[in-house]
């Protein structure tokens, strides 16, 4: 026994316990059955990695600054998604501190960050955390995730932290030797899976959604994105989702300001956002990829991979009247039926947040090249237009909005060789469906390939850099002027279009977005008189009803 030793004696529902107390600052593990220590499966704060002792760590110590913050709604908001550690060259959530001056003056309200919790190694995007409860301390720990939430709220700044419940990382998860915290009878893309509903599940469930208590009530969190929630198995009659939205909900309720949760899904299943008194989930929103996709494919002419069931004018435009393109119809990419029909009617378009560019969707290309490296400066425009024009909550992702020529590449630091290496290859073979050659992949372990994802600032600046930072900067303050383009209901949305000639019109109420995706000039019909051309990516004219847009070209206007 080690001088520091305490021994522990079993409790009620098999928790243990040891009657020596702890300050701030203290380390402490845990040695089960004479085996190495082990940090905390709660621990507050791992300075010394994930690997090492826990340290107490007290929350009542932080002074806050926030105290005249009211809380912020998903609904109406526009997002703007970043990564601490590629956001600035500092790295840090004080060095994020110092750009936050630029979001407000686009227009954000809400910064989404991407986890934060503790993961293996000082890189990585976040989504291999195995201290769920700590904050990564290569980000300046749980005082500089505070410093920068209170930064955000005291610049009116809501902030939404991306959180990971469906899986642990590969390098550092001790907590199977702890608890029945997996279920070996199921598995997900990344491990196996987490018992929330097998046998000793209750404090597994507890250990999930105290977490998420925890970000929203002690760092003041407004809101969550839950990853991937399709792959989280839970067969109990009341899902872990559900019982999450309702502790959620309680919580915003005691501490008198709005508090939401945001499910990444692939299921396309409008229950998770259909109220709980309606048989749903009660989850605030959730991220759509469908009309991602019918942007992507039709902007950027692709049809590899997940792709291939979009691209065309139509598609597009049935995305704008519905997030849902599958809805338990064919998908050709799954080989199968997917979704489930939504009601329009009753679904506000408010409860989906939607992209152009996201981590994903940039980072899980072979190169990570953002869309500003491979199209027109015209259908840049037209994208972001038909974004911050749709019925749904836009969000871009850090760099977007000026057109970033850095990639965004997906990186890893982890300090076991056998798993550096399943990842460096794993990586490289998951691109064969997409079409993209294995030497095109980025080694994740190279420090290179960080560098390179880093956000150089100096490009907003110049000349082409900063036209599109006006661009977005105007779409969004129209977005927040018109009411129209905010009202969240679906069955209000009109739209109309010619594959042939190329056009698309969706009309907003008195408001219309006509967009020319042709070669050459077009007179677009806009379906009544034209009032007041409201903002426009090149010169145009109008003529009655219809507006002459010249080659890739988006107009908004409005309609007497």
């Amino acid at each position: 026994m080690h001088v520091n030793d305490a021994p522990m004696t079993r409790g009620d529902g098999g928790w243990w316990e040891s009657p020596i107390e702890l300050s701030h600052g203290d380390a402490y593990a845990f040695r089960i059955d004479g085996g190495d220590p082990r940090p905390d499966p709660r621990a507050l704060w791992l300075p010394d990695g994930v690997h090492s002792a826990s340290r107490v760590y007290d929350h009542s110590r932080y002074d806050w600054q926030d105290t005249q913050w009211r809380g912020v709604t998903l609904a109406g908001s526009v997002l703007y998604e970043l990564h601490v550690g590629t956001f600035t060259s500092g790295g840090t959530f004080d060095a994020a501190i110092e750009r936050l001056d630029h979001l407000v003056d686009l227009g954000i309200d809400i910064v989404e960050v991407l986890p934060v919790a503790s993961y293996d190694g000082p890189r990585g995007w976040g989504y291999d955390g195995v201290g769920l409860y700590a904050v990564h301390e290569p980000y300046g720990g749980p005082d500089g995730f505070k410093r920068f939430v209170d930064a955000c709220h005291q610049r009116n700044l809501g902030v939404v932290l991306d959180v990971v419940y469906n899986h642990l990382g590969p390098v550092g998860n001790y907590l199977g030797e702890f608890g029945p915290y997996f279920n070996e009878h199921y598995s997900t893309p990344w491990g196996p899976a987490i018992n929330y509903s097998g046998r000793g599940s209750d404090e597994v469930r507890r250990w999930a959604i105290d977490n998420a208590l925890m970000w929203l009530r002690d760092y003041h969190v407004d809101g969550l994105r839950l990853d991937a929630v399709h792959a989280i198995v839970d067969t109990r009659a009341v899902h872990l989702l559900e019982q999450m939205s309702s502790e959620v909900e309680a919580l915003a309720t005691e501490t008198n300001r709005p508090l939401f949760l945001v499910a990444e899904s692939d299921l396309n299943d409008p229950r998770l956002v259909t109220a709980r008194e309606a048989g749903g989930y009660g989850l605030t929103g959730q991220w759509a990829d469908d009309p991602h996709h019918a942007l992507h494919s039709l902007l950027a002419n692709e049809k590899q991979g997940y792709y291939c069931d979009f691209g065309s004018i139509e598609i597009l435009a049935n995305a704008m009247e519905s997030p849902y393109h599958h809805a338990g119809t064919w998908s050709t990419f799954r080989g199968r039926s997917h979704g489930r029909p939504l009601d329009r009617e009753r679904i506000p378009g408010s409860r989906f947040v939607t992209y152009l560019h996201n981590h994903d969707q940039v980072g899980n290309r072979a190169t990570g090249d953002r869309m500003s490296s491979y199209l027109s400066p015209g259908r840049l425009r037209i994208g972001a237009a038909l974004l911050m024009c749709s019925p749904y909550v836009p969000m871009l992702f850090m760099g977007e909005e000026w057109g970033a020529t850095t990639p965004w590449q997906f990186f890893t630091s982890f300090t076991d060789p056998g798993i550096a290496e399943a990842v460096r290859t794993g990586r490289r073979s998951e691109f064969e469906t997409h079409g993209w050659a294995e030497a095109d992949v980025p080694d994740p372990q190279d420090p290179a390939t960080f560098e390179r994802s880093v956000l150089d600032w100096a490009e907003a600046g110049k000349d082409e850099h900063r036209e599109l930072l006006d661009w977005h900067r105007s779409l969004i303050a129209l977005r927040k002027s018109r009411p129209e383009l905010t009202d969240p209901w679906l069955p209000t949305v009109r739209t109309s279009c010619d594959e042939e000639r190329r056009w698309l019109v969706i009309q907003r109420g008195g408001v219309a977005v006509a967009v020319n995706l042709a070669t050459d000039a077009r007179r677009v019909p806009v379906g009544a008189p034209i009032g007041e051309i409201l903002l426009a990516s090149q010169d145009v004219r109008s003529y009655g009803n219809e507006v002459e847009l010249p080659a890739e070209t988006v107009a908004v206007v409005t309609l007497r």
